[in-house]
């Protein structure tokens, strides 16, 4: 690959914004490749991990202090977008890492000395749901528990898991994260779904595993903008949290969509026509270009929205503020709006292609399945985003979700 870093970890040189998309678009044809593979072994193929690696785009949002290359929102989602033009589990999946960094680098700096202070490629996978029980034990919890839907947890070294924080009494006490080696969890092997079958989200399982309380964080006060760093002049690092958490997902299903729109393109330009009609050419129809315009407009309004409220949580974080109630209730009704206009952009495409779209050879069905799936994550929910903004426009104080 001729995608390899700038300098060596821990110089202080890294590439631009820019210079890492361009990386992301240059594995393109490699996530492509080895798409079929990692839809078959469900994982990611190595080869591409390793290739992502080489391109540094593992370390984009980790602290520069500890060999990162520490960009900016917008960079990591506009990498994220490449490589789901590449493959939707691939991105997903490293996607889901890159968060999972971001998110570490919210908490204590001996946490993130514990992940990256040997290892400055360690990967980071998370679930947020804090489904396990703990103990309090001196100096930490004891945490036991399942977490479906780890996406990337196939690659990682460390997880972040939603635990509750249990007082000496045995009482609840506040909802946290708990940072916790892979070494002391196992992997259930139980995502078999139709797709983004690639990404490995399976389940992870704890079995009476001391978490120090250094490397656990307050989910309840980094809501609101109170994060466990020490390092508080670093703006990415002031980002709004749930903001970042629901963006970051529709990424890779903007890069899924424009895959689709590009696929058909390049069927399109071979001159195939519309059968059992009298278009020998499916370009000369009326009804081709008309989707094919609304098609390309709706991946183009999904990328405008991503890219407003991405700006808005760098512009943020830039200035030292936390993203104010009413601009994070619309980021949730952002990304609704982008895997809608995802979703239709693909129908569109889908009707222009016809049913050969279908066949298990073209990849046009597995961009379908993986953008069905990904899109219906329980935080990209378009009805719940839809209703959680309108209670805020309207300032109906009852919300219905925290995740705000």
């Amino acid at each position: 690959m001729t995608t390899t870093a700038d300098a060596p970890h821990g110089t202080g040189a890294r590439p631009t914004g820019d210079e890492l998309v361009a990386r992301a678009a240059e594995l393109v044809p490699l996530l492509r490749a080895n798409a079929a593979a990692t839809e078959e072994n469900r994982r990611v193929a190595e080869e591409s991990i390793a290739a992502i690696a080489a391109a540094d785009l593992y370390r984009i949002s980790v602290p520069e202090r500890l060999g990162g290359l520490q960009q900016d929102v917008t960079t990591s989602l506009r990498v994220s977008v490449e490589l789901g033009r590449g493959d939707g589990s691939t991105a997903w999946a490293s996607t889901l890492m890159n968060v999972c960094a971001w998110m570490t680098s919210l908490m204590s700096d001996r946490a993130q000395r514990d992940v990256w202070g040997e290892d400055p490629d360690a990967r980071v996978c998370g679930v947020l749901a804090p489904s396990a029980v703990t103990a309090y034990a001196e100096g930490g919890q004891v945490v036991t528990g399942k977490w479906g839907f780890a996406s990337g947890c196939l690659h990682a070294q460390w997880a972040g898991v939603g635990i509750p924080i249990t007082n000496a009494d045995g009482e609840p006490i506040d909802q946290g994260i708990a940072l916790i080696p892979m070494s002391d969890l196992t992997i259930e092997d139980t995502w078999r779904v139709a797709g983004m079958r690639g990404t490995g989200s399976n389940t992870l399982v704890a079995d009476g595993v001391f978490v120090p309380e250094h490397r656990i964080m307050s989910v309840t006060r980094a809501v609101g903008g109170d994060y466990a760093t020490e390092h508080t002049d670093e703006a990415l690092y002031r980002s709004a949290l749930v903001p970042v958490l629901a963006l970051v997902l529709i990424g890779p299903q903007i890069g899924l969509a424009k895959q689709a729109l590009e696929l058909v393109e390049a069927s399109l330009a071979k001159g195939r026509g519309i059968s059992y009609t009298f278009y020998e050419k499916s370009t000369l129809a009326p009804t081709t270009q008309l989707q094919i315009a609304r098609a390309a407009q709706l991946i183009d309004t999904a990328e405008l929205h991503m890219l407003r409220a991405a700006g808005d949580i760098d512009g943020a974080a830039a200035k030292g503020e936390y993203l104010d109630f009413r601009t994070r209730a619309r980021v949730r009704a952002d990304v609704a709006t982008v895997a809608e206009s995802c979703r239709e952009a693909v129908d569109l495409l889908l009707n222009v292609h016809g049913a050969g779209s279908f066949a298990e050879a073209n990849p046009l069905q597995r961009v379908w399945r993986d953008l069905e799936t990904g899109g219906r994550h329980a935080v990209v929910n378009p009805s719940i985003g839809f209703e959680l903004y309108g209670r805020a426009v309207l300032g109906v104080p009852e919300q219905i979700t925290a995740l705000i």
